[in-house]
């Protein structure tokens, strides 16, 4: 897909949402052709995103609208969180509790935990992730979680053969090295890019698994509170499609401004 194309199409939605074959119509190709380059774009970017009407019947009609954050269409106070993300660079920049608090009691849970790998069934990253079936996302730190044991290798392959892409954003430097090389090697082992990295230094410890799931770490320690004393771990796991939703545009807002995993690399083993 040429550059040209894709600004169209996004210049296109971005003043309202369109249908596939109004998209079809302003590119000049056709509608099979104007779908896949809006799939394409949504995966890409997560710019704009697709909706269904009457799916199922004859009448089915599919609808392309932006899905960009827009900070003057949220409330107040996630204007607040959405700075404090996007400003913050360290995990003790944010606590998910000032977003949890936010969400409806019948679609959250809340676990605390003295152990970080004893982590209860729910919010397992393996249970997890086998459930996916369009889209993980990861907020990392330095892709420790990689080392949670074998069987998260497996996982990933698993959802690669599905065909489910795995964006993470982590912080690409000396003491991530390892495990982004290892990450990225996997796409070889798919045969397809399945996983993207970029370099990106934010404070959330989360996964989103497509539009359903949404699990956060945080780790409280009598290093940075002296109130608590003994490390602990809170595992917040999260089922609210709106809260869910707006996390995934805090995402894709972080994701467009940061470099490619690969770039960094190419530097990094100057260096060695």
């Amino acid at each position: 897909m040429q550059k040209e194309i894709k600004d169209s199409i996004l210049q296109l939605i971005q003043q309202k949402p369109r249908t596939v074959q109004e998209v079809a119509q302003s590119i000049q190709k056709n509608w099979r052709t104007a779908d896949r380059y809006i799939e394409l774009i949504a995966q890409e970017t997560g710019l704009i995103s697709t909706r269904i009407f009457r799916e199922g019947s004859r009448g089915a009609l599919k609808v392309v609208y932006w899905n960009a954050l827009e900070r003057t269409k949220g409330s107040a106070y996630q204007e607040r969180l959405f700075t404090r993300l996007v400003q913050g660079r360290r995990k003790e920049d944010f606590s998910p509790f000032d977003l949890y608090q936010f969400v409806d009691e019948d679609k959250r849970q809340l676990f605390l935990e003295s152990q970080e790998f004893l982590t209860p069934e729910p919010i397992r990253y393996d249970t997890m992730l086998a459930n996916a079936q369009q889209q993980v996302l990861f907020f990392s730190g330095n892709l420790s979680w990689m080392e949670l044991g074998p069987d998260m290798r497996a996982v990933i392959e698993m959802l690669a053969a599905k065909k489910v892409r795995i964006k993470i954003l982590t912080r690409v430097d000396l003491t991530s090295h390892k495990n982004t090389v290892d990450m990225l090697s996997l796409n070889l082992r798919c045969g397809w890019d399945a996983i993207e990295i970029r370099h990106c230094e934010q404070p959330l410890r989360a996964v989103l698994v497509d539009d359903t799931l949404m699990s956060i770490k945080e780790v409280m320690s009598p290093q940075l509170c002296r109130e608590v004393k003994e490390k602990s771990f809170l595992f917040y796991l999260i089922k609210d499609q709106a809260w869910i939703a707006w996390t995934q545009k805090v995402f894709w807002h972080l994701w467009g401004q940061s470099i490619d995993a690969r770039d960094r690399l190419k530097v990094l083993e100057s260096l060695t």
